[in-house]
């Protein structure tokens, strides 16, 4: 009889706070959504107030059943064990969000590359990240960092076994380079200049300083270099120049862009000579050599060297 009260008293219990946490999870996301708090902030607000809702339904749930523990603990034990090997998975990403959330891997903002995945996190819940996927010039029909439209949603269990890159974090720039090739005989020194030039306008080293300057105060990070730099090297086809320089993590390609149209808009004009790379690489792979023992074509060789006789 005390058993059969027993059950009934933790089943009431049960039904109880699982009413009243939704209760309290839906008046918090009305209060929420009338404050004047920033979106991140509102959002971290929910999602404080729902775990700690439900993780307060969790202790009720195992307060109301305690009692019934000596008669179905043999069964409990049984089906905890079932459970936890059918839910490993769900383990796993359960863990991943406290790693996540609690280690400070990446937060509502950032912008993570995570597994093959790349994009701006617009969610984390407690099994699962989303990201606004962008694209990728490998695996992605968007050839720049733009968005793509599509939704990716990630296993929070990712976090342990794949490495997780956060572009944004700390430091909210990112380096990128512009690759000119100029022919042995070109004026590669004029081309270089219009890419030093071009580089110096359009990067944003003096932003990236003060932002290298501030993850210094909390990383030992070495210094870096954000100014805008080109380099040179050379092999027996060209001369390969690349411009590096700095700019935000959200405008790479509209940066890109603009230097690249200037850079080949200033050789043209100078009468720089620019060659591609590509076609110098498919003319080495089609062409095959003649042989020293091998006779000219008839019409090449032979017709243009010739002898005629006098009459």
């Amino acid at each position: 009889m005390n058993d059969e009260m027993n059950l009934a008293l933790a089943a009431a219990m049960t039904f109880s706070a699982i009413g009243i946490a939704v209760v309290i999870s839906w008046l918090a996301k009305r209060a929420m959504a009338r404050t004047e708090l920033e979106p991140g902030q509102r959002y971290n607000a929910r999602r404080l107030i729902r775990f700690t809702t439900w993780s307060g339904v969790v202790v009720v749930v195992v307060i109301a059943w305690q009692p019934l523990g000596g008669s179905l603990g043999p069964a409990l034990g049984l089906a905890t064990a079932g459970v936890a090997f059918a839910m490993q998975e769900v383990i796993g990403a359960i863990a991943g969000w406290f790693n996540i959330t609690f280690g400070g891997i990446f937060t509502i903002g950032d912008r993570i590359e995570i597994g093959d995945v790349r994009g701006d996190v617009i969610d984390i819940s407690l099994l699962k990240t989303r990201l606004m996927e962008i694209g990728d010039s490998e695996r992605s029909w968007v050839r720049g960092a733009q968005y793509t439209g599509r939704v990716v949603t990630v296993s929070n269990k990712a976090s342990f076994t794949a490495p997780v890159f956060n572009y944004s974090a700390y430091f909210d720039y990112i380096w990128d380079e512009v690759h000119v090739a100029i022919p042995h005989h070109g004026n590669w020194l004029g081309a270089a200049k219009v890419l030093e030039e071009e580089a110096t306008r359009l990067s944003s080293s003096t932003g990236a300083r003060s932002a290298m300057n501030e993850v210094r105060t909390k990383f030992p990070v070495p210094a870096a270099e954000v100014e805008p730099l080109v380099f040179a090297t050379a092999d027996e086809d060209y001369v390969h120049l690349s411009a590096r320089f700095v700019v935000p993590i959200r405008s790479v390609r509209a940066v890109r862009d603009e230097i690249t149209r200037c850079v080949y808009e200033r050789l043209d004009s100078e009468g720089i000579e620019v060659i591609s790379p590509g076609v110098i690489q498919q003319a080495r792979e089609h062409w095959t050599p003649v042989a020293a023992d091998q006779p000219a074509h008839r019409s090449g060789f032979h017709s243009a060297n010739r002898r005629v006789e006098p009459d």
